[in-house]
């Protein structure tokens, strides 16, 4: 006969509120998360502040890594992307957007997916068609959607316009984290990323929107009603980026693509929504405030 105590209906629901508790409603360590936070954005502004290209070099190093973990990931679902020309592609296409406009970066997208066709030839036929379309879809993923920053940059106001595009890129994820936190209960998408709910996702065009009107009238001198389309803009490009991360990350059965980063995950987990959101709000600065 078993004598051993069973616990009651209430110290098990006791239990499971502790366990609860413990465990963060959004799932991240949030100290660490403000803190690698609160660093990268000490870091951008200060590239901002005193010497733009420096803000090209650290980008151009994050999409790097970015494009690295994106290696590692898919080889997670047995698919070999070419990792040398890829990350060859991802140290030139940004510099050659600064320096060379649009056109650079169409060109030099073409030659690194040249390379990449090259690369994975050498090594035969097998599979090869799934590792050059692996290729592709990380050379266009980061660093050519990442070059639309590189040519902000490049304005005569450039550092501000990519001081204004992340400010309201990251308030996309701080207001859809405080509200889905504290007001989620429908999930946006619950097969794909069961946290992000609706509610939250209203808690990021509210800040977003209200983020980028200030910026757009008192950093960058533009209409009001441009911040507005700005805000919503950013936040729908930015919530796709996101969403569609994680549907990739899904289908390749990862949590997260690095652990570069306590609380975030890896580089290529911050850069999701910003180079979603870097081509949509190019486009949105040129036709507000001239290229």
């Amino acid at each position: 006969m078993d004598n051993t105590p069973h616990p009651t209906g209430s110290e098990r629901r006791a239990a499971k509120a502790a366990a609860a508790a413990r465990t963060p409603k959004a799932g991240r360590n949030l100290p660490a998360a403000i803190g690698v936070g609160s660093t990268l954005a000490a870091l951008v502004i200060l590239s901002l502040a005193f010497w733009k290209e420096a803000f090209l070099i650290l980008a151009t190093l994050a999409v790097a890594v970015g494009v690295w973990e994106l290696h590692g990931g898919l080889a997670q679902g047995r698919i070999k992307a070419p990792l040398v020309p890829t990350v060859l592609g991802a140290l030139v296409m940004l510099p050659a957007a600064y320096y060379g406009g649009g056109d650079a970066l169409a060109l030099t997208f073409a030659m690194t997916g040249v390379a990449v066709l090259l690369w994975r030839a050498a090594d035969g036929l097998a599979g090869a068609a799934k590792d050059v379309a692996a290729g592709f879809l990380v050379a266009g993923y980061a660093p050519l959607l990442a070059g639309f920053a590189a040519l902000m940059l490049a304005a005569d106001d450039g550092a501000w316009r990519i001081f204004v595009f992340v400010l309201v890129t990251v308030s996309s994820d701080i207001g859809g984290y405080a509200v889905g936190v504290v007001k989620g209960r429908h999930p946006m998408a619950p097969s794909v990323s069961p946290k992000k709910s609706w509610e939250g996702f209203t808690g990021s065009v509210v800040t977003c929107v209200v983020v980028a009107v200030v910026c757009m009238v008192l950093a960058l001198d533009g209409p009001w009603w441009g911040g507005v389309l700005l805000g919503v803009a950013i936040v729908v490009a930015a919530t796709v980026g996101d969403l569609g991360e994680s549907l990739l990350k899904r289908d390749l059965g990862i949590k997260d693509m690095g652990d570069i980063l306590p609380g975030h995950g890896g580089v290529m987990d911050r850069l999701d929504s910003l180079v979603f959101a870097a081509p949509v709000a190019w486009v949105l600065f040129a036709v507000f405030l001239g290229s």
